[in-house]
């Protein structure tokens, strides 16, 4: 007779696996259909913005070696014929001792680039705000006297 009836407590489980099973299937579709857009998305901006920048520590990198070849590259018309190969083979030597003292701090901290970009980009922002604000209360100064029929004249700014 057990044989023809599960027991009570199998027969509670069997539908909760069966939703369980379900439910972790559609939370992967979901997560498919999300990665999949995702994907579409970034794929779309590349071709419409070309390739997104990397980290700061890249984008230093980027610009360490750019400079390196623009000084390479150099031509001294003011050192002549004579010394021209001596100099840039010293512009040579100085770019490379500056790669080779870059490249170790940009491999033992690349995140810190990351976060003075960052912190530079904040700075941005507040100083733009900043004036923002004080051009506001300029302009609303002198439409309040020309309203009054005064000339608004120089106004003393403290840089402090």
């Amino acid at each position: 007779m057990s044989e023809e009836l599960p027991p009570p407590d199998a027969a509670d489980r069997e539908p909760a696996d069966a939703e369980d099973e379900v439910r972790a299937t559609d939370a992967d579709a979901w997560a498919t259909a999300v990665a999949e857009d995702l994907e579409a998305e970034k794929a779309r901006r590349r071709t419409q913005y070309g390739p997104p920048p990397g980290s700061a520590a890249e984008e230093l990198r980027k610009l360490v070696d750019n400079v390196a070849e623009k000084l390479s590259g150099l031509q001294s018309p003011l050192l002549g014929s004579i010394a021209g190969p001596a100099a840039q083979q010293m512009v040579r030597q100085v770019v490379q001792q500056a790669k080779a003292a870059v490249e170790p701090v940009i491999e033992r901290n690349p995140d810190v680039f990351d976060h003075l970009a960052a912190a530079g980009g904040e700075l941005l922002a507040a100083y733009r705000s900043a004036v923002q604000a004080q051009e506001q209360r300029w302009s609303r100064r002198d439409d309040t006297l020309r309203d009054k029929g005064e000339d608004p004249g120089p106004e003393r700014i403290d840089l402090d």
